[in-house]
């Protein structure tokens, strides 16, 4: 059997991009948001809140568990500042936790909870079973 591994990143993103068209809806406020601090402007593609899902789906596949903070950092990038140093800004978290959200709903992903103290605290989210076999039959589908 084919895993995501096994298969080249960006081929696999554009598969499961295909497939997130059909089962995740698009908020009306994505056309107008940035997606960073670091940007000028509001992503021009149009399929971009489906790539960057497929990504996410990617990276919590790769990683197992990951929070939204963590996601921030990894889509943030490099802002120029004129004459002052770049600094590394990161990204917006509403279009993260949105797309996470949806997958929750989808059953793909699902909380993390750690007990501290008595107190239960979600530490990020993870793959479920469902989510899995989504990557990997769009894995096998690339190859």
């Amino acid at each position: 059997m084919v895993t995501a591994y096994e298969v080249g990143k960006e081929r696999l993103i554009e598969i499961m991009k295909v497939k997130l068209k059909d089962l995740v809806e698009k908020p009306k406020w994505v056309d107008f948001v940035k997606s960073s601090a670091a940007n000028e402007r509001p992503p021009e593609q149009e399929d971009f809140y489906w790539k960057r899902g497929a990504s996410i789906l990617w990276q919590l596949y790769k990683n197992k568990v990951l929070g939204v903070n963590k996601l921030r950092r990894h889509y943030g990038k490099r802002k120029s500042r004129g004459v002052k140093p770049e600094r590394h800004l990161k990204a917006g978290g509403k279009i993260i936790r949105s797309l996470l959200q949806q997958f929750e709903k989808l059953g793909f992903v699902e909380k993390v909870v750690k007990e501290v103290d008595g107190k239960k605290i979600v530490v990020g989210r993870r793959l479920t079973p469902k989510g899995i076999s989504f990557v990997d039959n769009c894995a096998k589908e690339a190859s």
